[in-house]
């Protein structure tokens, strides 16, 4: 069992890095580059690290208690990056690095999306931007829901109803998320503390979202890639692979995962807002 990982064990492995397309990694001065190049919107890039790749999902490595630590910085701001981008954990639902069944999504992450992307799972945050977010599909609640889905994107598009039960469905699926009003050019320092019960983001020391936490196991990702997507509560889904006029990439400088709470400090006002 994992107690500890860094950015320099990521790096030391093969199979930690996954490129797909003509996304790559690169060293410079220290820190990591995820690249993904200028490109048509004919083809899906994709630079990323990870610690599950090979592995299947009841192999994940992270559980609570843990804190993830990153210092990052971006190479456009949030209206001119184009694509996806994030690090958290995830318990890779969708099949993106190997051959495992596709599963109901769990993630708790700081996650970037651009236009036109739209996943409007949180009432009252755009769904697209720069946040710190969380999901747990797998919950009991969200699965007793799922035979009523159908019936449920039709009554989510009177706005009426939209506002008096899509909270009840949010609930259910585990969706908490804040926008993070940084900018993305200078570097900051993102603290994830995932406790048995609730997630903690903080940005330069200040807290910007506090969420019930998703169950584990779940495996560590940091990516930068060309894709939008869209998935609404009123039952649109779509997904698009995006053109980039200019090299675009997402640069780490310090990674680290430690299991163990973080020590706690008296909260200063920011932290109580």
């Amino acid at each position: 069992m994992k107690t500890a990982l860094t950015l320099a064990d990521l790096l030391r492995s093969a199979d930690h890095r996954h490129e797909v397309g003509a996304g790559r990694l690169e060293t410079v001065d220290g820190a990591v580059r995820l690249i993904v190049p200028a490109t048509d919107a004919t083809h899906y890039h994709n630079a990323q690290l990870d610690d599950y790749h090979t592995l299947p999902r009841k192999n994940f490595a992270w559980r609570p208690p843990l804190v993830l630590h990153v210092r990052a910085r971006f190479s456009h701001g949030v209206d001119a990056l184009r694509g996806t981008a994030g690090f958290g954990f995830w318990n890779d639902p969708f099949m993106m690095t190997t051959r495992r069944p596709p599963a109901l999504p769990r993630a708790l992450w700081f996650f970037f999306a651009s236009r036109p992307s739209n996943m409007a799972l949180a009432k009252g945050v755009p769904g697209k931007g720069w946040k710190a977010a969380t999901i747990d599909a797998q919950r009991a609640a969200f699965l007793a829901l799922l035979p009523a889905a159908p019936i449920g994107f039709l009554l989510m598009r009177s706005p009426q109803l939209y506002g008096k039960l899509w909270p009840v469905a949010q609930r259910a699926l585990g969706v908490d998320e804040a926008v993070i009003d940084v900018g993305l050019l200078g570097w900051h320092d993102y603290v994830l503390e995932w406790r048995a019960q609730e997630a903690v983001f903080q940005v330069d020391d200040r807290v910007v979202l506090r969420a019930p936490a998703p169950a584990g196991p779940l495996g560590l990702v940091v990516w930068l890639d060309n894709q939008a997507m869209v998935v609404t509560p009123q039952g649109r889904f779509a997904h698009h692979v995006l053109a980039r006029e200019t090299d675009q990439w997402l640069e780490l400088s310090a990674l680290t995962v430690r299991m163990g709470n973080r020590p706690r400090k008296k909260p200063d006002a920011a932290d109580l807002s």
